[in-house]
């Protein structure tokens, strides 16, 4: 199978205090799965520690990071 350039592979150590909420919350909104969740609290972790870029959105901020 070759590799999508489309798709981005992480990995990270993650507390088990955050893993354990974060398994709680996908498995309470079946809707959602990790891909998703990682997606919406992204943005929002850049915009915190770097601070919000001026006039930019944080969501479209993290899609140019991936765009070519």
């Amino acid at each position: 199978m070759a590799p999508n350039p489309a798709v981005v592979s992480m990995r990270a150590e993650v507390p088990e205090a955050l893993l354990g909420s974060m398994r709680s919350f996908i498995e309470s909104h079946p809707n959602w799965d990790q891909y998703r969740l990682f997606q919406a609290a992204l943005p929002g972790f850049l915009v915190q520690k770097r601070g919000p870029e001026p006039g930019g959105d944080p969501v479209a901020m993290f899609a140019n990071m991936f765009q070519r």
